[in-house]
């Protein structure tokens, strides 16, 4: 028990000082691949943020759906299973009073799908890697389709996965 106790000390101290900063203002770059969780369909996902002042960012966000179920008979084609989103960020960790690697930033994306919201998290654990979460939502839908696949990416979702720190 005593070896475990010592081990996770030193994995905790470990972790506190590697640290980096979640969102450091003007030139920031942050980069964030992973899932995205949604009915009908799950996807790849990534993104990548530019830090424009003290607490706000903008970006760009791609994203695909692979497991896509077969809707009205029809597999969805390329173009029904993939998004573009432009996004700008307010980087609120450092208002709301939180530690450095860590930032909750709600936005606003405008995209191929649909204009909507996002809200997510990062937690950075070592000096360029952390974890991110994202919820996002639309707003306005475009409807395209006379088949149900403007739903596809254009419905709430969430996405998990990993972010890097660019400029350390």
């Amino acid at each position: 028990m005593k070896k475990i106790f010592a081990s996770a000390m030193i994995f905790t101290v470990g972790l506190v000082m590697a640290q980096t900063d979640a969102y450091k203002g003007v030139g920031d770059i942050k980069v964030n691949l992973g899932a995205n969780l949604q009915d009908g369909g799950t996807g790849i996902i990534s993104s990548v943020d530019y830090g424009l002042g003290e607490s706000f960012s903008i970006g760009a966000q791609a994203g695909y759906l692979l497991g896509v179920k077969e809707i009205g008979g029809e597999i969805p084609k390329f173009g029904d299973r993939f998004d573009l989103k432009v996004r700008l960020n307010a980087n609120l960790g450092s208002v709301l009073k939180l530690p450095s690697n860590v930032d909750v930033y709600p936005g606003l994306n405008l995209g191929l799908k649909n204009f909507g919201g996002h809200l997510g998290a990062r937690y950075f654990f070592d000096k360029g890697f952390g974890l991110y979460t994202e919820m996002q939502f639309p707003i306005a839908k475009y409807k395209k389709s006379e088949i149900a696949f403007d739903n596809l990416n254009n419905q709430f979702a969430v996405n998990i996965g990993v972010s890097f720190d660019i400029d350390n």
